[in-house]
């Protein structure tokens, strides 16, 4: 069940940008309903690869600010400064930026290897790789962060410690083309899961705990 907070007065209505037939949203809904194939990994790493020269120039570093919001109104700020994040989608490291103010250490992780090396070595260890299968071991990590990131439901489920968090953001709302509402989050992840939501200027976002572990 998620508990939708009150919109943060900043809260504004995101600019018309994609449909529901927006190929993105697609693929979106196909790979969290489980449908994900080698050709879709390979289609989407190039369309990104083609947008990462351009990518931090063309968005404002405020776009990222859900992410802070989230961290803070939900009472994630308050975990210690060493927990373990993984950061998928990390692209060119805005919202890595952002995971660092708030903790010590992050593993920054895209299917882009051209987003990759537009980011900042400095900020996270940075890994090219399909979320869909992570190199990461069982019951990993403690916060899994995901910007306008396709959600792979199972390898979360399996990487996030038992009492970890899922933070899911789209910066657009839901314009954005990948994009999934924090219901469809809830829904997706296996088992049973309890979590709180809100907006922060043009953007959504969510945090998801496993409901045994609340």
């Amino acid at each position: 069940m998620i508990t939708h907070l009150d919109p943060h007065p900043s809260a504004a209505d995101p600019p018309t940008f994609a449909g529901e037939d927006n190929p993105m949203r697609i693929v979106t809904r196909s790979a969290a309903a489980g449908e994900w194939t080698e050709k879709s990994a390979d289609d989407v790493a190039a369309l990104f690869d083609s947008m990462a020269p351009d990518w931090t120039a063309a968005r404002s570093d405020d776009r990222y600010e859900p992410l802070a919001d989230a961290i803070e109104r939900s009472h994630l700020a308050s975990a210690p400064k060493n927990v373990r994040v993984l950061e998928l989608g990390s692209g060119t490291g805005l919202g890595t930026k952002v995971i660092r103010r708030f903790y010590d250490q992050a593993i920054a992780m895209d299917l882009s290897l051209e987003m990759l090396r537009h980011a900042p070595s400095e900020l996270a260890p940075q890994t090219n790789t399909d979320a869909s299968n992570l190199p990461l071991p069982d019951a990993s990590v403690d916060l899994v962060v995901m910007v306008n990131m396709i959600l792979f439901p199972n390898e979360i489920d399996r990487v996030l410690v038992p009492n970890g968090a899922v933070l899911w953001v789209n910066t657009l709302a839901e314009q954005t083309p990948i994009h999934l509402s924090a219901d469809d989050v809830d829904q997706a992840l296996p088992g049973e899961w309890t979590g709180v939501a809100s907006r922060y200027g043009t953007g959504t976002w969510s945090v998801h705990r496993r409901r045994s572990a609340s």
